[in-house]
């Protein structure tokens, strides 16, 4: 097998944890819009904006710890700021299109709110992927395509010896 089939593998595999945690989390922010919708009576985009960001931290957690355990930890504050600036891109992608619907063509029923709220959670879902794995949870470097070649006084040892 070659690499291409061997980083396709990495690929799946990265997918189907970030699909996992993703899916978990949109049960998570699901669960915490019809609990506010229930028990508060905010309007229907602020109880969404709560529950994204209940989802966003349960996906941080899940996606350092499962998904991205294997990639570079080495600059944390970094991560978290790049993670929480792409997931606030996310939540207004996820939270644009509840308003638009509820509030651009009247689609205000707790079915509507909910179908719109999934939809717009889907769309920012791709852009999160994409942010995530290429910014935030940087991969190290691939030891099999880039073997260490040593040290920089190593190096020039191996310079010198080459006729």
């Amino acid at each position: 097998m070659g690499h291409g089939a061997s980083r396709l593998r990495r690929l799946v595999r990265e997918v189907a944890k970030f699909g996992a945690v993703g899916g978990a989390g949109v049960l998570v922010n699901l669960l915490v819009f019809n609990l506010v919708r229930h028990v508060t009576d905010l309007q229907v985009v602020r109880a969404s904006v709560i529950a994204t960001v209940v989802a966003i931290v349960f996906n941080y957690v899940g996606f350092r710890y499962f998904t991205y355990r294997d990639r570079d930890k080495s600059r944390r504050t970094r991560e978290m700021t790049l993670f929480l600036l792409f997931s606030a891109v996310g939540l207004v992608i996820e939270n644009g299109v509840l308003y638009a619907a509820t509030y651009g063509f009247d689609w205000n029923t707790p079915v509507q709110n909910n179908i719109f709220k999934f939809v717009g959670i889907g769309i920012a879902t791709l852009f999160r992927f994409w942010s995530y794995r290429t910014w935030v949870f940087r991969a190290l470097p691939d030891r099999t395509t880039a073997p260490d070649s040593g040290s920089t006084v190593e190096r020039e040892r191996n310079k010198q010896r080459v006729p």
